[in-house]
């Protein structure tokens, strides 16, 4: 057992700490800080696409959008997680305690559009103790979010989830990572080229539809490649989805003297945002993770995009869920691959259900998903 007056750095999940959160359950929520993006703009649509990797012209190519039954861009169904520093994983109570974001269950009722302005409505839906792997006892911290567009129609809504974890313990007790923390595994050039190939082949269905009838269950989707990670490509998501903590000079000040846990000394004795864990390695490190590490609404946007990408212009992505297994750092390679499950009709609409895994370039399960997609029939909707 570690010494806390020597050893302990940051604050610990108390038993005071969570009866305050427990009061909060199921309280809207309206004291948070503002969304990166209020408004679909084309620019907005383009940087969050292109942080993820996605260049599907249906959002990024104004001229093949107006060709679409749309007329106009569409915002990719993870789009909005710029709308919402709350599903986005910005959690309340515990102060200093660190939070990990783990999965969400999203369902979509109504396309985004560009132009379309979103406003959303959230509360804290639940609170459930486990026991783990990276960091002994942990709080899973779930939060319902509602969006809807600029005429009150609902456009989406999503449970999603954080782990609040006890730093110290993470990093001293030894986890699933103790091994492999700030390991430096080279790439060697054939591998780059697999990746390169995969790359390069990537399909995106585009304007050609995908009919429900020529769907059979058991049809893999293609393989899709992210990586190999990099501190760059984390910031490339950062500057497309926003961050939740990332301010500068006065308004960094202005955010942690209104939550006084949220700054992390740096090494200049300096308070820094706890979401350094995807750039600081040294900073990742101490918490326990095995580096700097990608983003975890990142990864759920990376398994939408390799669904929009088979599903084409014409279909939907109705339901989408994910639950993360480990993070990703710095020099892994992932792997997504998926099949339809099953395909069947739901009050007059024609849809699959899509399984998905994504597994590093070293066999380890990274991350689950599934998804509901509505496709068109060759006769026409049935609704």
């Amino acid at each position: 057992m570690h010494d806390a007056t020597t050893t302990d750095r940051f604050p610990k999940i108390t038993e005071e700490g969570l009866e305050q959160l427990h009061r909060r359950i199921g309280v809207t929520i309206t004291d948070t800080v503002e969304p990166w993006n209020y408004e679909a703009t084309r620019d907005g649509i383009r940087h969050y696409a292109h942080g993820i990797g996605d260049d599907n012209p249906l959002w990024c190519d104004p001229d093949h959008a107006k060709r679409s039954k749309f007329g106009t861009i569409v915002a990719l169904p993870s789009f909005l997680f710029s709308t919402s520093r709350i599903v986005s994983g910005y959690c309340g109570g515990l102060s200093g305690v660190h939070a990990m974001w783990a999965g969400a269950t999203w369902n979509w009722y109504k396309h985004v559009l560009r132009g379309d302005e979103i406003s959303t409505e959230a509360h804290l839906k639940d609170l459930i103790e486990h026991k783990t792997r990276f960091a002994g006892r942990s709080i899973q911290q779930i939060y319902h979010t509602a969006f809807f567009n600029q005429e009150g129609d609902k456009v989406a809504d999503c449970d999603s989830w954080v782990f609040r974890t006890d730093r110290d313990e993470a990093r001293e007790r030894g986890t699933k990572y103790t091994d492999v923390r700030g390991r430096v595994e080279p790439f060697n050039e054939a591998e780059l080229a697999e990746f390169g190939e995969l790359y390069e082949t990537e399909e995106i269905r585009g304007a050609r539809p995908r009919y429900w009838d020529d769907v059979r269950e058991g049809d893999p989707l293609p393989r899709m490649m992210k990586g190999p990670m990099t501190v760059t490509g984390f910031i490339g998501y950062a500057q497309g989805w926003g961050g939740l903590y990332i301010r500068a000079n006065k308004l960094a000040w202005q955010l942690q003297a209104k939550h006084p846990g949220l700054g992390i000394k740096n090494r200049f004795n300096v308070p820094d945002c706890p979401e350094r864990v995807h750039w600081d390695e040294r900073f990742a490190l101490e918490v326990g993770a095995p580096g700097a590490y990608d983003y975890g609404p990142e990864r759920c946007s990376w398994l939408t995009h390799h669904v929009t990408n088979w599903m084409g212009d014409d279909g939907f992505l109705r339901r989408h869920d994910c639950q993360i297994r480990r993070h990703n750092p710095d020099g892994d390679a992932l792997f997504i691959d998926g099949s339809v499950r099953r395909k069947f009709m739901e009050d007059g609409r024609y849809l699959v259900e899509i399984g998905q895994k994504a597994q590093t370039h070293r066999g380890e399960l990274s991350t689950i998903g599934s998804a509901v997609v509505e496709l068109p029939h060759r006769n026409g909707s049935a609704r």
